[in-house]
């Protein structure tokens, strides 16, 4: 059987990794990889997490299974997290929470589920989106559609296009929404945006899907949420899928969580009972470790204090960057407008350059970043700032 099985191509992301860590040259530069870097290139344990995790080490006492819902602890600090300890749809009991593998985890869940509930309804996605959203949710046999979002040459959101192509959706479908720091544009949508895309689902029936894993990373905990929290007040049915990966830097403890609002506490305990149900059938259940270190966190003042401060300094960080790239550009030989990368928002954003320009990045200057030219802003640093700008200048000036 398996001798007719054909090779399938890497990943693009995962295959620009392996050129990377292959590449001897000392001056590489990673701008492709989703994952926040300091200034030194590294990807750091946060010192709350560290001390969540000796925490940890001291108190727990079993390793037995936890239940599909995953911890019920872990599930109400981080539903308060997202939707604000005081929002409507928590005090009526209108929210199933499961903790999830990851983000990626809760998006499949989130897929399974809504298979269950109609084999017609499609789920609309942006142009573009996060690459492993196709698979993610195509996957599980749902009909995926797009609508407009990026204007790749004005460096904005189509956003009139974007609410044109979204009056075709019908009843019963989903529209996926980034709740903030657009992957791969960084584009986000203003109050009066989100607002708008609200009166949309509400006048044609269509149930928001949020995909939201950077709160805390693009303006703010509350105001990263502000998309999810009015949605949620304003909508009778919704999905919210988020990850721990980046704010609270748990990428491989692969830690996320799957919110279903329903339309009163009746519907939310059934749609709950569905979900973990499909949970049983897939993974049974989730690991344990990284939602143990959350719930501690946002369990303890002092702990969340030191995350939040932490998770500041990254978001400014990342802002930093923006403005001194945009800054350092101005300055150069570079011919063009960049300023749209510092009124965009999180780890991302597309350079505009060609493929063959992003392939010339890497060729002469062991610069990475996948061919679209999406580049990870926090993979930049005050001291390579000169040289990728540098490189920049000349793969421009020779192409």
């Amino acid at each position: 059987m398996f001798e007719g099985l054909k090779a399938l191509p890497q990943d693009p992301i995962l295959s620009l990794m392996l050129k990377y860590q292959q590449d001897d040259n000392p001056a590489k530069l990673d701008l492709g990889i989703g994952v926040y870097k300091d200034e030194l290139g590294n990807t750091p344990i946060m010192q709350a997490v560290h001390t969540a995790e000796q925490q940890l080490l001291q108190s727990e006492t079993t390793k037995s299974y936890i239940a599909p819902a995953g911890s019920p602890l872990y599930n109400q600090r981080i539903r308060e997290l997202v939707f604000g300890a005081d929002h409507p749809v928590l005090r009526d009991n209108r929210v199933a929470s499961a903790q999830t593998p990851g983000g990626c985890g809760a998006l499949r869940m989130a897929a399974e589920f809504i298979r269950g509930c109609s084999t017609s309804s499609s789920v609309w996605v942006s142009t573009p989106t996060w690459a492993n959203h196709i698979p993610l949710l195509g996957g599980a046999g749902l009909p995926l559609k797009e609508y407009p979002y990026y204007d790749y040459e004005n460096k904005s959101i189509q956003f009139q296009a974007m609410l044109d192509t979204l009056e075709q959706a019908v009843a019963g479908d989903f529209v996926l929404l980034h709740g903030c720091c657009h992957n791969p544009s960084g584009a986000d949508l203003n109050r009066e945006q989100w607002l708008a895309v609200a009166e949309l689902c509400a006048r044609k029936g269509l149930i928001p899907f949020v995909d939201m894993a950077y709160q805390g990373l693009g303006s703010g905990l509350d105001e990263d949420a502000f998309g999810v929290r009015m949605l949620a007040e304003k909508m009778p049915e919704m999905l919210i899928a988020t990850s721990c990966s980046k704010n609270f830097g748990l990428y491989r403890e692969r830690t996320g969580t799957l919110f279903i609002v329903g339309a009163n506490g009746e519907q939310a305990a059934n749609a709950g009972s569905q979900l973990f149900s499909k949970i049983r059938s897939h993974y049974s259940m989730p690991p344990s470790h990284g939602a143990a270190i959350v719930e501690t966190i946002l369990g303890d003042q002092p702990l969340n204090q030191m995350w939040q401060t932490e998770l500041q300094g990254m978001r400014q960080r990342i802002l930093g960057l923006r403005e001194s790239l945009v800054r350092h550009i101005a300055a150069s030989e570079i011919d063009g407008d960049f300023s749209f990368i510092e009124q965009q928002f999180g780890m991302f954003s597309f350079l505009g350059i060609t493929p063959q320009q992003v392939e010339l990045l890497r060729t002469r200057y062991s610069i990475y970043m996948i061919d679209s030219s999406r580049m990870n802003v926090a993979g930049l640093n005050a001291q390579r700032m000169d040289y990728f700008v540098a490189a920049l200048a000349d793969v421009l000036k020779s192409s």
